[in-house]
Parts: structure tokens; C-alpha cells; sequence
């Protein structure tokens, strides 16, 4: 290679290396998340920015995310900007939440929202702070469709359930409103629909105190139902702190006259202690096409922070601890699951960092893009950064841009001497 040509190579090089050292911070700020680069080598179904999890978000999206904000900013993690943005960016014009909005470029379907999105969403907003004008769009749709009795169901127009109840009561009392006081013209609260999907004094007594679900205007005992109408009867949502002294539930009381808020709370409470009991801190469910019943870990999950939320400390740590030990392979890579079993912990007052030798939180966080630095560790984290614009990559800078003269220079000697001594591979 002629002399010449190889002092600009040898220059061009180097100016290359600067142009990339300057370059570096932009290609670099958006670090790809965790869950992203652990699975870079097999190939994976494109999922929006921001969002937790990597299966198919088209049933569980806005849930999950909002799970797994509520679990994590109970913890003292700051999630990813782009995590917040993704979930606000799901809301409806009208204040809703679908289960997931795939191009939020096109206007919602208002068949497809939903209170359960919408509840959640805005519990983990609530938590967050900083979006009341989302929040309060989001809980003006919710009070725009409840039902006459009292309570919600999952789509508008449909007859209440105790499950989405529970849900909504959670998103109001996380909004600062009083479930008690919101009512369609002279219909129910929310604690009188609750009320209407429990067994009383005339069911079976094994079933006395059981919330049951709708199905077919038929109730039939069930355990979720169960859980998420004392959670509601509560006034709580998914985060709740354990109880200063753990008390015990007493079962209804029969016979009697109607049981008010309180007392049908805690005979749903003692129904739940009962059948954690019965089945050695857990609860089960025959899944179709099974012979036997199978533990039932989401159920369970619920049942703690519902027993928590009643003032039952001693039934939710039991069935927490039975949790800790038996459901790694059920949460695995799910962030939904994830957070029920560290909102869980949270509300047995267990240590979710050391669950059967699990860090939950961070499992979770793995799941999602990397989380913002924390309040208290971002203004130094800003100044070092600031520091090592300012200083390092400036001394870096300036000695590659000597380099660059350096070996211009070089090249420039070869010219003018002509007399260096040949180098091996020039």
C-alpha cells in the first residue's frame, strides 16, 4: 500500500474510533432489558416496548403490567419509563381500559374494555402517582358503568360478579374515593352487591359464608369469588399491609338477621381459613380432564392478601409460607403470578426477596425492561454521569484526538523522510 493511502487509512481509522467513542452514550442509554437479552439467541414473537413478560399480551396485557408495576413499586423499584408509558398509552378515549389495545393508533371497540384493566390499571397509577388526570378518567368510566345492585361485571351490561366488584371497590378506594358512597341513582353500593353473592344461614353449613360466582343465575360456591369479595368487603385492593395483631374469623352466624359489611367480610374469611385448612395451607381445583384436585396457586395467593386485608394474620402467613415453598415452577417467567406471590408476601409481612430461596422482586424485574434508578440514588447517579461527560469522555476525547494528529503525522513523516524502516505487515 503506497505510503500516502496509508496515512489517511491510518487517520481515518482513528477519527472512525472518535466518531464511535461520541456516539456511544446515544447507542447505549436504551439498554435492552433483561428478559430481552437473556432470550437474543431464540427468536421471539415481537411484543411492544415496555412491556412485562413475553407471551401473547392479547388476554392479560394491561393485567399483568399493572400486576407487576403495583408488586414492584411496593418494593421500592422504580419501573422503566417506558413501562408506565405503555400502560397509559392503553386507555380508551372514554377513560377505559381493554385487556389489550394492539394499535393504539385506531380508536377502542367499547364491546372490548374492561372493569378488571381498568381497576388494575388504575390501582398500579394510584401507586405510581403522577397520573390523576389518567386515573380519574379511568375511575369516571368505572362509576359510569356500574350496575344497578351495586356491583360490576367484566364488560359492561352484563350482570355483576364478585370478582370484578372486588376489583373496581379496590380501584376506588385507591383513588381516594369511598366505595360505600358510589351509587347509580338509588341503587346499591358495592358492599350490598357483595353481599348478595354469599351463602347464608338456609345453604349447607360447609358452604355458609362461600361467595359464589354467577353462572347461568345460579350461584355455585367458589373460592376465587370467595377470595376476591373479602378482599372487596375489605374496601382493599391487591396491595394490602399485614395486620398489626392477626385476629380470628368467626363464621356466620345462624340463625340470623342480615349480616352487615363487617360480619359478612369475616364469614367469608372463615369460610377461606376452613378450606386452607382442609387442604394444608393451600387451596386446590380439579382442572378439566383431571381426576384429582390440583393446588390451586393463584387462588391461594389471593386468599392470603384477602385474609390479610380481613385482619387474619395467622391463616394468610401460613398459606404464604406454603406458597414460598411449592410455586417456583408455577410463577416462572410469569409476571402476573410473579407479583400475586409478592403482594402476597407483603401482605403476610414475609420478605418476597427470600421466598424458599427466591428473590421474587427480581425475578420479576428480569421480566421487564431494566427499572429507572432509584429517587434517592438518581441525582448522584446524574452527576456522575454528568462528571464522566464532562471529564472522562472529554480526556478520552481529547487524548483520541491526539492520536488522530499523532499518527496523521505519522503518515505524514513516511512522506516527507521516506527513510522509516518498513514494519512487519505494512
Amino acid at each position: 500500500m503506497p505510503l500516502r493511502r496509508r496515512a489517511a487509512v491510518l487517520a481515518a481509522v482513528a477519527v472512525t474510533a472518535l466518531s464511535a467513542l461520541a456516539a456511544a452514550p446515544a447507542a447505549t442509554a436504551d439498554t435492552a432489558s433483561p428478559s430481552a437479552s437473556a432470550t437474543a439467541s431464540a427468536p421471539e414473537p415481537k411484543l411492544p416496548a415496555g412491556l412485562y413478560g413475553t407471551a401473547d399480551p392479547t388476554y392479560d396485557g394491561v393485567w399483568r403490567q399493572s400486576y407487576a408495576l403495583l408488586a414492584l413499586t411496593t418494593y421500592g423499584v422504580t419501573p422503566a419509563p417506558a413501562a408506565v408509558t405503555w400502560l397509559t398509552g392503553q386507555q380508551c378515549a372514554d377513560g377505559g381500559f381493554p385487556s389489550y389495545r394492539a394499535d393504539t393508533a385506531k380508536a377502542c371497540d367499547p364491546k372490548l374494555e374492561d372493569t378488571n384493566a381498568t381497576g388494575i390499571a388504575v390501582q398500579a397509577l394510584a401507586a405510581l402517582g403522577g397520573h390523576d388526570a389518567v386515573t380519574a378518567k379511568a375511575v369516571g368510566w368505572l362509576t359510569g358503568v356500574q350496575n344497578a345492585d351495586g356491583g360490576w361485571s367484566y364488560n359492561p351490561g352484563a350482570a355483576s360478579d364478585p370478582d370484578s366488584t372486588g376489583v373496581v371497590i379496590g380501584a376506588l378506594a385507591a383513588a381516594g374515593k369511598d366505595p360505600a358512597a358510589v351509587r347509580k341513582g338509588g341503587g346499591g353500593t358495592a358492599y350490598d352487591a357483595l353481599r348478595g353473592f354469599q351463602f347464608g344461614c338456609k345453604a349447607k353449613e360447609t358452604d355458609r359464608g362461600a361467595y359464589g360466582y354467577p353462572t347461568d343465575g345460579k350461584l355455585a360456591v367458589n373460592a376465587k369469588a370467595s377470595a376476591d369479595a373479602v378482599r372487596g368487603g375489605a374496601g382493599a385492593g391487591f396491595v394490602v399491609k399485614p395486620p398489626a395483631a392477626g385476629t380470628t374469623a368467626k363464621p356466620l352466624a345462624c340463625p340470623a338477621g342480615a349480616a352487615d359489611r363487617a360480619a359478612s367480610t369475616d364469614a367469608g374469611a372463615a369460610w377461606l381459613t376452613e378450606r386452607l385448612a382442609a387442604g394444608g395451607d393451600h387451596l386446590t381445583a380439579v382442572t378439566p380432564g383431571a381426576d384429582t384436585p390440583t393446588p390451586d396457586y393463584g387462588t391461594t395467593a389471593d386468599a392470603v392478601v384477602a385474609l390479610a386485608a380481613a385482619g387474619h394474620l395467622a391463616p394468610a402467613a401460613s398459606a404464604y409460607g406454603w406458597l414460598a415453598a411449592h410455586s417456583a415452577q408455577w410463577s416462572r417467567g410469569n409476571p402476573a403470578a410473579l407479583s400475586q406471590l409478592v403482594l402476597a408476601a407483603h401482605a403476610a409481612g414475609a420478605d418476597p426477596r427470600a421466598a424458599g430461596g427466591a428473590d421474587l422482586v427480581q425475578q420479576l424485574t428480569n421480566l421487564g425492561p431494566r427499572p429507572a434508578p432509584a429517587a434517592s440514588a438518581s441525582a448522584s447517579a446524574s452527576a456522575s454521569a454528568k462528571k464522566k461527560d464532562d471529564g472522562g469522555s472529554s480526556a478520552a476525547s481529547t487524548w483520541l484526538i491526539v492520536g488522530v494528529f499523532f499518527v496523521a503525522s505519522v503518515g505524514v513523516g513516511f512522506l516527507l523522510s521516506g527513510r522509516r524502516r518498513n514494519r512487519p505487515g505494512a
